[in-house]
């Protein structure tokens, strides 16, 4: 072989190495984050369905209307085994429980999430079922933009799956609680309805 065609075959060698490297940290870096995003929605929304599960236990306790009641049944059961789905899938991707899971955020703040009502601040309310509305329309909404982060951004296809789940059965209950109030008060919540597609912080906007 020539010395220029063994020049060539080495500058085509290293050109592939190096094309190769390249596409491999990348792939790495983009599966790194994504799982960044799948630690960030398990971590936040756990506590994000207790919170739900917590205000439904006081309309289970204070609500006038028999669907307000029903819709805290099913919430406290659904979220409660979504819980358990969200435990038992942090433990297979990161080996810990979530009260040990650390991770970034999904780049929400707390009004997005829904999160700055307390359920102990419904106890007492009048007319209870109005606030309980008004608390849980917006809590509902932020677990909708923070499904959508990560159906977004995240990979594991459970936590996706779940994602979905999240967001088709909360919007419906968006809907059905703005209808109630609308009968039972004359207005749907001042919080609106299900949040606009583009109503979600982008990936580059989450924090790790």
């Amino acid at each position: 072989m020539s010395t220029k065609a063994l020049t060539i075959g080495i500058a085509a060698v290293l050109v592939i190495g190096i094309a190769i490297i390249a596409l491999t940290s990348g792939g790495h870096g983009d599966s790194e984050s994504a799982q960044d995003t799948d630690g960030a929605f398990i971590t936040e929304m756990t506590p994000h369905h207790e919170s739900a599960i917590e205000m439904a236990d006081v309309a289970l306790r204070e609500a006038e209307h028999p669907e307000t009641k029903q819709l805290a049944r099913d919430i406290s059961s659904t979220q409660a085994e979504e819980i358990d789905e969200l435990e038992a899938i942090h433990k297979d991707l990161f080996g810990v429980p979530v009260s040990q899971g650390a991770h970034g955020t999904l780049g929400m703040e707390a009004h997005e999430m829904g999160m700055e009502g307390e359920a102990n601040a419904l106890a007492g309310e009048e007319p209870f079922d109005r606030a309980f509305i008004d608390m849980m329309v917006p809590h509902h909404q932020g677990a909708i933009r923070m499904a959508r982060v990560e159906l977004q951004s995240g990979e594991d296809g459970r936590l996706m799956d779940l994602a979905v789940k999240i967001i088709d059965a909360q919007s419906r209950e968006i809907e059905e609680m703005n209808a109630w109030r609308e009968e039972w008060y004359g207005s749907p919540s001042p919080a609106g309805g299900v949040p606009a597609e583009e109503d979600a912080p982008s990936h580059e906007m989450m924090g790790h």
